[in-house]
């Protein structure tokens, strides 16, 4: 299966400022992923960047590297910018791999992007994994996603979905047995068409109540092919906690 891999990587960060930059064991965090990139079966690993500094480090240490504005609102808007630069063919499957991933596996991103290509309706394809508590069901923080008999997305929501009618109607928390609640995972492969028609899609009401920027895509009609995979995947980089776990593992590693 062949497609590109592109990680968005913008310095800003509120809780952790300069985060692709950030060291890992000696190379920046945006470099570790794109490492982690390059270990999986795409022609080309690039990633687009709004900021020299980052665009510069990225070509010290080997990578193709491309310079975007400053002002997208998504990293899918960043995204479609990139695959337009490149002249990518409209055909093309694009996969988004997050700048703050360094312990992203490979073998994901290549089983992401098959399926968006053994899903020939489908304009995005992107991963869950099943949830495992009530807490994470009821955590806003969490993204839960919905799927019919075929493998496509119904909905996104940050609610606790579907809901347990019978099982909480006294008010409960609990996970169902019979639970088909289902964790998203924010890894993306796309069609290049797609992404360029993206920005001039409405945003609706969903997405803006939500702040889901792909229920954009399930408002205007677009299908969404969604891979479960049984094992939740190494959690990216958000806090500095979370940043000293992943130094210690590639501590560990090295």
């Amino acid at each position: 299966m062949s497609f590109v891999a592109i990680i968005p990587a913008r310095s800003a960060s509120t809780r952790l400022p300069g985060k692709p930059l950030l060291d890992i064991a000696g190379k920046p965090m945006v470099v570790r992923t794109a490492e982690q990139a390059a270990l999986s079966d795409a022609s080309r690993v690039v990633i687009a960047t709004d900021d020299p500094r980052i665009q510069d480090v990225v070509r010290q240490h080997g990578f193709d590297a491309l310079l975007t504005r400053s002002d997208h609102p998504t990293g899918t808007d960043r995204l479609a910018e990139a695959a337009e630069r490149l002249d990518l063919p409209p055909d093309t499957v694009v996969v988004n791999v997050q700048g703050d991933e360094p312990l992203i596996d490979p073998r994901l991103i290549d089983h992401v992007a098959q399926l968006l290509g053994d899903h020939p309706a489908a304009s995005i394809a992107t991963c869950a994994t099943p949830i495992q508590t009530g807490d994470q069901l009821f955590n806003p923080n969490v993204v839960k996603v919905v799927c019919d008999h075929n493998g496509q997305a119904l909905y996104f929501s940050r609610a606790p979905i579907p809901w347990a009618r019978d099982e909480w109607a006294e008010g409960g928390r609990h996970l169902p047995s019979d639970s088909a609640a289902l964790h998203h995972i924010g890894l993306y492969a796309y069609r290049t068409d797609f992404l360029l028609a993206y920005p001039k899609l409405l945003s609706g009401p969903l997405e803006r109540l939500e702040s889901l920027e792909q229920l954009r895509a399930l408002e205007n009609g677009f299908k969404i092919a969604v891979l479960v995979v049984p094992d939740h995947p190494a959690a990216g980089v958000d806090t500095a906690q979370d940043l000293q776990r992943v130094r210690d593992i590639f501590s560990n590693r090295l």
